[in-house]
């Protein structure tokens, strides 16, 4: 019978080409929104991932107290030995050191008098050991202005709207200062290798990029860093595999009452990224609600009208002797065949849709052309 029926809706287009083509649009449209808004969020997760939280945060417990505060006193020591154990342990990550601190860069001028000084914001970032990507993951190549990156010990880059405001330009020296970890004045000269704009006015107000062994030399950090953050190889987060991950170190690494202990922290348990992540996920549900339910006001309304087109047919069927049962049960199994063609199709278009987003993306550098590092240029 099921062979009778699907030649049945093939040869007669009347009462397969609508339903189709309607439950194709939308599967389609629920694939494709599904997909949009998952990338989107996720492309969202992956700009505080890679300038702040990691996917997963490696601190010690009373730096997690505090965050807000970088307070550098309270970094990670012999954090060596812990890099190198967490990509022993989790080499399915990408591990990376970094120092986020607070100080004043000075511009001095041709007697080394003071010129210009404003506050700043720091970040060092591994950018000269070769065993990393930083520079790639915070886009700073394409985010310069003037200049280059560091290509030696010593080089630091500021943000292009603080460097004018000094007015300083690449190869010119500034020095830092500001204070150690262990809480005393420090004093550290850099040569400006290039500017960068951020797109973050408070970034773009006043920051310096250096290498983290410069940072470390600058606020007495021997083998010291404030946080160590986790990426995922993959390059896409996974909340579900990052909390797992930092139940299980923070289970078997972690001690409650050490406040210097370390402790990992994944992405949604930092700040307000949770409510992020639990948002993106009520936007995919919901998406695929409404699409659903439109479609299947749609098909009830088309199920209607073909049931008034067919009434003829149903009757002369029961005229000629068929069970009303038989009936209800072949017209059933047309509307699952139909479904299923329909969703087939609609699935196909959409992660083709899907597909042409990812890879080409779409151009919204016109809202906002002066956001640089944490925007790629082309996103879907």
């Amino acid at each position: 019978m099921i062979k009778f029926l699907i030649k049945g809706l093939l040869r007669d287009k009347s009462r397969s080409r609508l339903p189709i083509i309607v439950v194709s649009l939308g599967v389609m449209l629920t694939v494709f929104m599904h997909a949009y808004i998952t990338g989107f969020m996720g492309d969202t997760f992956e700009m505080n991932a890679k300038f702040s939280t990691g996917h997963v945060k490696v601190m010690t417990r009373a730096y997690a107290e505090n965050l807000s505060q970088l307070p550098i006193d309270l970094a990670l020591t012999e954090s060596g030995e812990l890099l190198t154990n967490l990509r022993i342990n989790y080499p399915e990550m990408e591990w990376t050191p970094r120092i986020q601190f607070g100080g004043l860069i000075d511009a001095p001028d041709s007697t080394g008098e003071t010129r210009s000084q404003g506050p700043a914001i720091g970040l060092g970032i591994d950018l000269l050991s070769g065993n990393g990507n930083e520079s790639e993951r915070l886009n700073l190549s394409e985010s310069l202005v003037q200049g280059r990156l560091p290509a030696k010990a010593g080089e630091a880059m500021l943000s292009d709207d603080f460097a004018k405001k000094l007015n300083v330009i690449p190869g010119d020296d500034v020095t830092l200062i500001g204070s150690t970890m262990n809480g005393s004045m420090s004093m550290y000269n850099f040569i400006v290798s290039g500017t960068v704009r951020f797109g973050v006015e408070i970034m773009d107000r006043g920051s310096i990029i250096a290498d983290i062994e410069d940072i470390r030399i600058a606020l007495d950090m021997e083998d010291a860093s404030g946080e160590i953050l986790g990426f995922e190889k993959s390059g896409f987060y996974e909340n579900e595999k990052a909390e797992t991950m930092s139940a299980t170190f923070n289970s078997n690494t972690s001690k409650a009452d050490d406040e210097y202990s370390p402790l990992m922290k994944s992405l949604s348990q930092q700040g307000n990224m949770g409510q992020y992540v639990q948002m993106s996920e009520l936007w995919s549900a919901y998406i695929s609600l409404i699409f659903i339910f439109a479609m299947s006001l749609v098909l009830w309304n088309a199920g209607l009208l073909g049931g008034l087109r067919r009434y003829g047919e149903v009757g002369i069927r029961l005229a000629i002797g068929e069970e009303k049962g038989h009936i209800y049960r072949s017209m059933i199994v047309e509307s699952f065949f139909i479904g299923l063609a329909g969703s087939v199709l609609g699935t196909a278009i959409g992660l083709f849709f899907a597909w042409l987003v990812q890879t080409y993306g779409i151009d919204i550098s016109v809202y906002r052309r002066q956001t640089a590092t944490l925007f790629k240029e082309l996103e879907a």
